[in-house]
């Protein structure tokens, strides 16, 4: 295993109900890479991004993050994800600030106060995204892409080396697809390693340094594992959506 190794499963499997989501994957991620985990409803990206975060259990196989064994790893302060919503978002009168300042509780500091530090770092990332005017304002009050927005915030104020983004570019217009894209230009360029979640490469393509195709699959799971563009073979697996029974619930926020 490499030092500069971030994320790397091995043979890795999931079965829900009997049946196989995942099948035999192998993957090394390195720093600075930008991933994009592509592939139909039911292939396995949610499934896949949450075994790598500890959150759904293998039926064989391994995950490591940062070099460590993930039933080892402790430093999720290294970790940041971006969902593609926050939960109780729509039910829960949280402020932008609040949900942003969220991104530093800790098991430890869940009953202290937020510390000046972590004060200043939500307020660099509200400023980033372009939301530390709205940062009053109930989240459930902001558009759609103005949301998303406030969840990179929330990612970014933990300063992560790793970002895990899904599906980042539903739904966003064209302005706020512009200003993610900057954003995730920006990130990159400061060695920020990025796994993004996606249907397909719209808007990000020239920001991909490598593509991860999954396929539902009784032998193997990974399809392809390359530079974009995606061959044209793989075009049905990037953007045709299907329903799944089998489906995983999206990926929720985890461990602070």
């Amino acid at each position: 295993m490499s030092a500069d190794s971030v994320v790397t499963v091995n043979r890795a499997c999931v079965e829900f109900d009997g049946e196989h989501v995942l099948e035999n994957v192998d993957l090394s991620i390195t720093q600075g890479e930008f991933i994009a985990l592509l592939g139909p409803n039911g292939s396995g990206k949610t499934t896949l991004i949450r075994a790598i975060l500890g959150l759904q259990p293998l039926e064989h196989g391994k995950v490591a993050l940062f070099g460590t064994p993930l039933a080892r790893f402790r430093d999720w302060h290294r970790v940041a994800i971006v969902p593609q919503r926050l939960p109780g978002a729509t039910s829960i009168p949280v402020s932008v600030w609040e949900a942003v300042l969220s991104g530093s509780i800790t098991p430890r500091g869940r009953w202290r106060p937020f510390p000046r530090s972590s004060r200043q770092a939500a307020q660099r990332a509200l400023e980033s995204v372009g939301l530390w005017s709205r940062r009053h304002d109930r989240l459930d009050t902001l558009s759609g892409g103005q949301q998303r927005r406030a969840l990179i915030a929330r990612a970014l104020s933990t300063s992560p080396d790793l970002l895990v983004m899904d599906e980042p570019t539903a739904g966003l217009d064209t302005a706020n697809l512009q200003a993610l894209t900057t954003l995730l230009a920006e990130l990159h360029a400061a060695g920020t390693t990025i796994i993004v979640v996606t249907h397909e490469l719209t808007g990000i393509s020239h920001l991909v340094t490598r593509a991860v195709v999954l396929r539902n699959d009784h032998h193997e799971s990974v399809k392809y594992d390359g530079p974009p563009p995606v061959p044209a073979d793989f075009d049905d697996d990037v953007h045709h959506h299907h329903d799944d029974a089998h489906k995983p619930p999206p990926v929720e926020l985890g461990p602070a």
